[in-house]
């Protein structure tokens, strides 16, 4: 069952083309990958799929509505979880008070308790930092606490844009293991980032992002094989 579909997408900021003619679907339980070096405009789909950005044209559709121009909190309420790179938590606040920020929509607020229980089975580090400030939180328990946050609004889609940036390695095996958790409990995810190998590893399908145009898409484990994936990193 098709989850999201975008179609046609373009994103200009002034005269700077972002995105051109990029369409793709995502299905349910699906785990995709956006692909793409620095620039290629993997953020701006992120954003515009949720509304932080408006397409100059084209079209996005959230369980077969079309959700063009939505305010993000709309998005939200549909079943769609941003977590944005750089976690921004709110560093004065408890772990469980940023968690708590993400139940505010009403078919969240009532199915709480359920997706505590769910988050902290997922991160049970988050269970012993509970009474912690965010603030004090090192890199890589400050990106659990954002994708809780993200999972305490009881998403059908969850977005995750360069989770991995900035953490160690032990760190990122760590991440990429929590995102197979997840996917295992049966949440469609678009999955944006850098890390290659690992983001294969985990996903059913991947997307290639090269200055705002989508060059390649396939099964992940396919385009895991291809010797020329570099390419779009390096230009080799």
């Amino acid at each position: 069952m098709e989850v999201l579909r975008v179609s046609r997408l373009n994103i200009k900021y002034d005269k700077i083309q972002a995105l051109w003619d990029v369409s793709f679907q995502v299905s349910q339980k699906e785990v995709v990958a956006i692909l793409g070096a620095n620039g290629a405009g993997k953020t701006s789909l992120a954003y515009s799929i949720v509304g932080f950005v408006i397409p100059e044209s084209g079209e996005i559709f959230f369980r077969g509505v079309r959700i063009n121009g939505t305010p993000a909190h709309l998005s939200a309420n549909r079943g769609i979880s941003l977590i944005p790179e750089g976690k921004r938590l709110f560093p004065q606040m408890t772990v469980k008070e940023n968690l708590l920020l993400g139940a505010y929509s009403h078919n969240a607020r009532k199915s709480l308790s359920q997706n505590l229980e769910l988050v902290l089975e997922i991160f049970p580090r988050l269970g012993e930092r509970r009474n912690q400030k965010a603030g004090t939180l090192s890199g890589g328990e400050g990106q659990m606490v954002a994708i809780g946050r993200g999972l305490m609004a009881n998403p059908e889609l969850i977005i995750l844009d360069e989770p991995s940036t900035g953490l160690a390695p032990l760190l990122i095996n760590n991440l990429f293991e929590a995102i197979r958790r997840i996917k295992e409990r049966g949440i469609t995810i678009l999955l944006a980032e850098q890390n290659v190998p690992h983001a294969l590893e985990i996903s059913d399908r991947a997307l290639i992002l090269e200055n705002g145009r989508l060059t390649l898409e396939g099964d992940a484990k396919e385009i895991q094989e291809k010797t020329d994936l570099k390419k779009f990193y390096f230009g080799d």
